[in-house]
């Protein structure tokens, strides 16, 4: 089971973020994301891969003005 944004969610271990990211609906490119408390830079989306007991925080950035 993996916490995203405070939520557990079940049957995403083995995914990589681009992967995970893209399937959610995120914008990759308009993304942060906190892994296990630290900042994954988004050149490391695609090498890093989603675990049983991973805390995720997903934060997207909104334009206006």
């Amino acid at each position: 089971m993996i916490k995203i944004n405070g939520e557990n969610i079940e049957n995403i271990a083995g995914k990589n973020f681009a992967e995970f990211l893209t399937e959610s609906g995120y914008d990759i490119k308009r993304v942060a994301v906190e892994l296990n408390g630290n900042i994954l830079p988004k050149s490391q989306y695609e090498i890093t891969f989603l675990q049983d007991g991973d805390s995720l925080e997903i934060v997207s950035f909104v334009g206006g003005g």
